[in-house]
């Protein structure tokens, strides 16, 4: 595997020279941040995350993400031009070395918590979800942690307004339109699309979500076979729903070389609803089997790209949610340990 690490470029609080000392880091995951979703990038500032990474002695293989734009999403007349955009962005990644793209395709949200600092029971705090919470929200008058500067209450409005008819079988007729449409660059170029699963992997506020389950990155992958489209495989998004078995999953898709980056990280069910609390790594501080998963990948001859995902803030470390420099740290020592020793002792 390729030990990789999310970095927010050159505006990151976490510089590029403390990630290099974590053991074994070999790649950065990040993305050009000047452009909307539907515009081409600039290639200078691709380069410019580039250079940063290589002068620390790292890679820059994987970009999180290229967005797909809400009109991709919706199949409005401003598809076709977005998907040329996308297109060009995806051409100018796979030139200047990039290997894997991970993207999504959420209507609106790409991932929603009720609450961006749960105190844990050891004094560190963590992204949360609660369902209670969930209901209590007032989807015409939405403030969410998170997204309340993403959109303005008018943008948010007419966006919902569009998605108000669209069913999962038309949502999912665009993402097939979608990839159809850029598979030949991944064929050029020999790049790999990763979709990200839906977080949480279950419909929100009446927007349909399309890859939320085994069943359905079943049906991705037989409405497009070709051997670039796959997943990035989220344990934390996936295993939210209680209806997924991770790491069957994981057996599934990593012996059909669909898997082409990992999200490890864990979650801890904390009611018999769809609660949930993102938690350390260790597989017993949570709901996730981590070292069986693991396996399965090893076991599987997996040798694409792991990061840890969300951490907790710790050590009094007061950073983005889910970003901070500690607690994805430790993740990184916890996943290098589990791919030792499966390696060495585990088959």
């Amino acid at each position: 595997m390729k030990l990789s690490f999310r970095w927010y470029g050159l505006q990151d609080s976490i510089p590029l020279q403390y990630i290099r000392q974590i053991p074994n880091m070999s790649t950065i995951v990040t993305s050009v941040y000047d452009k909307k979703a539907g515009e081409v990038w600039s290639e200078e500032s691709l380069l410019k995350l580039k250079r940063a990474c290589e002068d620390q002695g790292l890679k820059m293989e994987v970009i999180e993400s290229i967005p797909v734009s809400e009109d991709i999403k919706l199949g409005t007349e401003k598809r076709d031009a977005h998907i040329e955009a996308f297109k060009k962005n995806l051409e100018l990644c796979a030139k200047n070395g990039v290997k894997c793209v991970c993207y999504n395709f959420m209507p609106v949200f790409d991932w929603l918590r009720t609450d961006m600092h749960h105190r844990l029971p050891d004094g560190s705090d963590a992204l949360s979800y609660s369902r209670e919470d969930f209901d209590k929200v007032d989807p015409n008058h939405l403030h969410l942690p998170g997204w309340d500067e993403s959109y303005t209450p008018d943008e948010l409005k007419s966006l919902l307004a569009q998605y108000q008819k669209m069913s999962h079988e038309q949502l999912f007729e665009n993402l097939v339109y979608f990839l159809n449409a850029i598979m030949p660059i991944c064929d050029q170029y020999d790049v790999n699309m990763a979709i990200h699963p839906d977080d949480p992997p279950w419909d929100v506020f009446s927007l349909p979500r399309i890859i939320s389950s085994e069943a359905d990155l079943d049906r991705l992958f037989d409405a497009v076979k070709n051997p670039h489209n796959g997943v990035t495989f989220c344990t934390g998004s996936f295993g939210a729903g209680r209806h997924n078995d991770i790491p069957k999953m994981v057996d599934k898709f990593s012996k059909a070389k669909r898997i082409f980056f990992v999200h490890l990280r864990n979650v801890l069910y904390t009611d018999d609803k769809d609660s949930f609390t993102e938690v350390g790594h260790y597989s017993k501080a949570g709901s996730i089997d981590i070292p069986l998963v693991v396996k399965h990948l090893v076991d599987n001859g997996f040798d694409g790209y792991v990061r840890p995902d969300h951490g907790r803030n710790i050590f009094g470390e007061d950073q983005k949610p889910g970003y901070g420099l500690y607690d994805r740290a430790l993740g990184c020592a916890y996943i290098n340990g589990l791919f030792e020793a499966v390696e060495r002792f585990g088959k």
